[in-house]
């Protein structure tokens, strides 16, 4: 039997390779066709991502269209932090973008959730400010707004318990107000303690004071609870200099005021005074309990002083016997 020629398929023009072709929806079913509609999304979502997802694109806005955030969580500017920052976005632009989000009543204007400072430079600077833009409830801003302060470390005590209280007189509830401040339920009773005796008036005068933490600003706040005590706050605080000091040096006044008011008045004495006819000589007594003392202001008050002393025994009896009569 003659064997196949098994090169006549390369070797003969005749018998021509045919190509394969995949069979049409060969890879449309199963595992093969999970496998592509996974990689068909992914590739969907990056070209999503490369052309920035609605809501997180970084525009410029110009700063006249921004209005402040509605509850506020700075108590004044740190003139010399913003003259920093002001020329250091001079110098190399503004590097980290502020967030925004659609005026909840103002068409076609915003509200600043956080970067009020930011925004302020670029005003100042006359450029538009870079920022990001999203739709997000009332309680979301909040919890962005204090999550970033948080984060950036720069508000004090103060400040922090302030814009605590604040929030509460929104109702929020202390849930999202710990969400937004990055404390545990402890921490923020603690800071509601100062905020709900402290008024808001004083606080705003004295200012951030950044180096004022929480034990001091507590024992502030239980002096200023005496209503005699937060008169006198009031009147120190409506003095013409006091604007012109530092902020730490405004509490350090108010602190030192209230610790001077809290000491206790010395008792009065029950001192009482004989002059001599004459007034060589005067004598002042002085009796608290159960001593009494003589004072002698003379220039023979040593000689005087000698005499009564010889005749203590005598004044004594005498004293006894007015007593026994006294009693009758």
């Amino acid at each position: 039997m003659a064997r196949k020629n098994v090169f006549a398929n390369i070797t003969s023009p005749s018998n021509e390779v045919t190509e394969r072709k995949a069979t049409p929806g060969y890879a449309t079913h199963g595992a093969s066709r999970s496998m592509i509609s996974s990689l068909s999304e992914l590739r969907d979502k990056v070209a999503q991502a490369e052309q920035h997802v609605p809501g997180e694109t970084i525009i410029e806005l110009d700063p006249e269209l921004l209005d402040s955030s509605f509850v506020s969580d700075r108590m004044g500017v740190d003139d010399i932090a913003y003259a920093e920052l002001l020329e250091a976005i001079r110098e190399r632009g503004q590097d980290s973008p502020i967030q925004v989000r659609p005026h909840p009543t103002a068409d076609g204007r915003y509200q600043i959730v956080f970067g009020h400072r930011r925004a302020r430079a670029a005003k100042d600077l006359g450029r538009p400010v870079r920022a990001v833009v999203k739709a997000i409830s009332d309680a979301d801003h909040v919890i962005a707004q204090g999550q970033e302060n948080s984060a950036r470390e720069n508000l004090s005590f103060i400040e922090r318990a302030m814009f605590a209280q604040r929030l509460v007189e929104l109702s929020y509830d202390r849930s999202t107000i710990q969400t937004a401040l990055s404390v545990d339920a402890p921490m923020l009773t603690r800071m509601l303690s100062v905020s709900g005796r402290v008024p808001a008036e004083i606080a705003t005068a004295i200012g951030a004071a950044k180096s004022v933490g929480r034990d001091r600003w507590t024992e502030f706040a239980q002096h200023i609870e005496r209503p005699a005590t937060l008169e006198l706050a009031r009147t120190l605080v409506d003095d013409p200099a006091f604007p012109s000091l530092t902020s730490d040096a405004r509490f350090e006044l108010l602190a030192k005021a209230f610790k001077k008011a809290a000491k206790p008045a010395k008792r009065p004495s029950n001192a009482s005074e004989w002059r001599a006819d004459d007034s060589s000589v005067r004598a002042e007594f002085k009796g608290s309990g159960k001593s009494y003392s003589i004072a002698l202001k003379a220039n023979d008050a040593g000689r005087f002083g000698r005499f009564i002393a010889e005749n203590l025994d005598r004044l004594h009896q005498e004293f006894l016997k007015a007593t026994e009569t006294e009693g009758k």
